[in-house]
């Protein structure tokens, strides 16, 4: 129920990376449950476009190419009008930038909701004080706590999803055909991250891996970006089992059904653990920082077998990738503590 105003034509603001863009989704749901006829539109960076691009409540979806063709002064100005004329009544920002906040004013969006910020925050004419940095609850809800702030009713817990293609289907199949693995049963391997301060070691990788299959007989690929290519190398260094390595070879789309067909993803906290979390797979996530805005609490995959792993060393303030001790909270992880894990969720 809306209290005072029926929107027409929103806008979702979530130009940000792939976890941000997935764990927006239950609030995109909970927003077209409220507001049944609005036209909802989510304005997103190229990347993330395929996350998003089925979403059966979303009606469109428009990039924003800040890097690429929409960047600098005049790209910006472009876009702004291409905006404009689009007649948007509402926005709702979770990704509060300069840029962002910039780009709704001067497209003329009536009402601009986002959290409070130092970001050009007086362009927003709507905010709720951003508290996401404690890390109290999970992302998922602090972006629902903005579609409250309008007067929406959220009586429910609402589902997240990653949106997948025929396309990406085609392609997966005939991968895994090439390899010979289309009817086996697999473990995804996700070693990288986007810090240092949360990539568990890669040896530790490797023992988890000859672990899984000497116990299962089961074919394990390792996933990531190209940017990854040389964790993966010294993971599948360390392995005494023949595993298959498809980093670099995906992309976002491709991904998505890749993990479909997985029966576990093991990874440290990125992007992929949602992904996989977004389409059935259960997932084995690997925390390290104690920092409340990148806890386990705010980040944990949401599948309901999903199993995270984080021990506290102690440490009063988190340096990240300046870590003084050699990162002791991800060391102090053990092999068995996956390993057990992993059993808990191909067992169950």
């Amino acid at each position: 129920m809306i209290k005072k105003k029926i929107f027409k034509n929103i806008l979702i603001v979530r130009t940000d990376r792939i976890g941000d863009v997935v764990l927006t989704t239950p609030a995109i749901q909970a927003l077209r449950e409220a507001c049944p006829s609005a036209k909802i539109s989510i304005l997103v960076a190229p990347q993330t476009k395929s996350i998003v691009q089925g979403n059966p409540y979303l009606d469109q979806v428009i990039v924003y190419d800040f890097k690429g063709k929409d960047r600098g002064f005049f790209g910006f100005w472009r876009f702004t009008f291409k905006l404009m004329r689009m007649n948007f009544d509402l926005a709702i920002n979770y990704h509060v930038k300069n840029r962002t906040n910039a780009l709704l004013f001067f497209s003329g969006i009536p009402l601009r909701v986002g959290f409070k910020n130092k970001k050009l925050g007086f362009f927003l004419n709507k905010t709720i004080l951003d508290t996401r940095v404690m890390g109290a609850k999970h992302e998922s809800e602090y972006c629902l706590d903005l579609i409250k702030s309008l007067g929406m009713d959220i009586d429910k817990k609402y589902s997240i999803y990653a949106s997948i293609d025929n396309e990406s289907e085609k392609w997966t199949d005939k991968l895994l055909t090439e390899y010979n693995i289309a009817d086996e049963k697999l473990v995804a391997i996700h070693p990288g991250a986007s810090c240092i301060s949360k990539r568990w070691p890669p040896i530790l990788f490797s023992q988890v891996i000859d672990q899984i299959v000497l116990n299962y007989k089961i074919k394990v690929i390792v996933i990531g970006a190209g940017d990854n290519q040389l964790i993966a190398e010294e993971v599948i260094a360390g392995c005494k089992s023949s595993i298959i390595d498809f980093t670099g070879k995906t992309s976002v789309s491709h991904l998505i059904s890749l993990l479909k067909r997985c029966s576990l993803l093991i990874s440290n906290d990125s992007g992929p653990v949602h992904l996989a979390a977004g389409v059935g797979t259960p997932v084995v996530s690997i925390f390290g920082r104690n920092q409340p805005g990148l806890s386990v609490m705010r980040w944990r995959s949401l599948g309901y077998k999903d199993i995270s792993l984080h021990k506290d060393v102690g440490c009063k303030e988190c340096l990240a990738h300046n870590c003084q001790i050699g990162f002791q909270c991800l060391k102090a992880i053990e092999v068995r503590d996956v390993v057990n894990a992993a059993n808990r969720i191909l067992n169950s």
